[in-house]
């Protein structure tokens, strides 16, 4: 399958940096799979983008040496992959993601050149919004699981009666319905899902686990297969 542009004028640059002398434009042609005029049509892109390209047609082209690539480089379809898994985070309702989610889209456009940049700001994949109630709170969890540290949480049961748990939280899991706390909970004696969004409020302990998070990961693993449904972990009792 042909390469789009913006991934060929990439490939040129690869080609050229690695190469030990000048490349005609029929062997680059031949290794892309296009046309020599369509090579010469890209390299006068590149030069006309300052990409340091010395050469003629007929002659062969080098790259300057001491020309770089940015360190973080994609190619057009890794770029979409990044932006559809950005927009998916959407419907987590994890806010805190969300926030780091287009911090990362603000770095890679940062770094990206002018031949690849246009597919942040002309995207052609769209992922609809709809998700998982928002909540705010996701962050400070996640760095109790990190850190393998209790919460202590008052929550609302499906049937809205509140009570108040010690839990030992060590994994979250995201579905499109809810956003789901996966956690062993003293109050049951047994692992408890709680819906992040019936929690009504929560405090990080300074008391550790009493076991590695990684054993209570394994122990859940055994018993929720990671292909479980929704409907059978939602509510917490």
């Amino acid at each position: 399958m042909p390469l789009r542009r913006a991934d060929r004028l990439f490939d040129i640059i690869q080609l050229l940096r690695t190469a030990s002398r000048p490349v005609t434009a029929a062997a680059l042609a031949t290794k892309l799979e296009v046309t020599p005029r369509t090579i010469y049509r890209d390299v006068a892109t590149l030069q006309a983008r300052r990409v340091p390209i010395e050469g003629a047609p007929g002659l062969g082209y080098m790259l300057r040496r001491g020309f770089e690539l940015p360190p973080l480089m994609f190619t057009s379809e890794e770029i979409e992959a990044i932006l559809v898994g950005v927009r998916l985070l959407r419907r987590t309702g994890d806010v805190g993601l969300q926030d780091a989610a287009a911090r990362v889209l603000s770095k890679v456009e940062v770094v990206l050149p002018d031949m690849l940049r246009d597919h942040l700001v002309s995207p052609i994949a769209f992922v609809s919004a709809h998700g998982a109630a928002a909540v705010d709170g996701l962050s400070v969890i996640r760095t109790a699981i990190r850190e393998e540290r209790k919460l202590r949480i008052d929550y609302n049961d499906e049937q809205g009666r509140r009570t108040s748990r010690t839990i030992w939280p060590f994994a979250l899991a995201y579905y499109v319905e809810a956003t789901l706390v996966s956690a062993w909970c003293e109050l049951r004696d047994d692992f408890r899902h709680f819906r992040a969004d019936r929690v009504q409020s929560f405090a990080v302990l300074d008391e550790g686990f009493p076991v590695p998070g990684r054993v209570l990961t394994e122990n859940w693993l055994r018993r929720f297969p990671r292909d479980v449904t929704p409907d059978r972990v939602l509510t917490a009792r």
